[in-house]
C-alpha cells in the first residue's frame, strides 16, 4: 500500500479538528498570551494555519532555509479576522493534500533537510517530514489552541471524542 494512501485519511480527519479549534478562535482575543513567554492566540492559531504548507514545501523541494545568506526567518503576519486565518488555512490544506496525492513513494522515501544559514540542522525522509514535522507539530499546536480557548471561556470542540464543552454531541 503506497504512503498516501495510509496518510490521506488520517490527514483529513486531523486537519478537520484543526480547522474545528480555529473557527472558534475569537477575533477579540488575538493579542491574548496565557504567559508573558507565549506567543498570543493570533499568532498560534496562524502558525497551525501555516503548518499544512510545509507538507507542500517538504515534497517538491529538497530544502528550506530558515536564515539564507544570513538573512534570519521572519514569521508570517497573523491573518486580522477569523475568515483570513481559515482561508489561510484552507488554501495550505487544499494544496498539502494535493501535493501528498501526487507523491510517489520513491520520492517521499528520499531526504529532505531543514537549513539555517546554508548548514542543516534537520535531515530526514518526506514521509518523516510529513508525519513528524507536519502533522505531529500541528496536533501539539493544536492542543495548545485547546488550553487557550478554554482558558478564554471559549468552548473547545471535540477531538479524538466529546470534549467537556461538546459531550452532549
Amino acid at each position: 500500500m503506497a504512503f498516501k494512501d495510509t496518510f490521506l485519511p488520517e490527514f483529513d480527519r486531523e486537519m478537520a479538528a484543526a480547522r474545528k479549534h480555529l473557527e472558534r478562535v475569537p477575533e477579540d482575543k488575538l493579542a491574548w498570551k496565557p504567559h508573558q513567554k507565549s506567543g498570543s492566540m493570533g499568532w498560534l492559531a496562524a502558525h497551525i494555519a501555516d503548518i499544512p504548507a510545509w507538507a507542500v514545501r517538504g515534497i517538491k523541494q529538497d530544502s528550506v532555509d530558515l536564515a539564507p545568506a544570513g538573512v534570519e526567518h521572519k514569521a508570517p503576519t497573523p491573518p486580522s479576522s477569523r475568515q483570513a486565518l481559515l482561508e489561510l488555512f484552507d488554501g495550505n490544506v487544499a494544496a498539502a493534500r494535493e501535493a501528498v496525492a501526487g507523491a510517489e513513494d520513491a520520492h517521499l522515501a528520499q531526504n529532505w533537510s531543514l537549513l539555517m544559514k546554508g548548514q542543516a540542522i534537520m535531515t530526514m525522509p518526506r514521509t518523516a517530514v510529513l508525519r513528524n514535522f507536519m502533522m505531529n507539530h500541528l496536533i501539539h499546536h493544536r492542543a495548545q489552541l485547546g488550553i487557550y480557548l478554554r482558558l478564554c471561556e471559549v468552548p473547545v470542540p471535540a477531538t479524538y471524542g466529546p470534549s467537556a464543552d461538546d459531550a452532549g454531541l
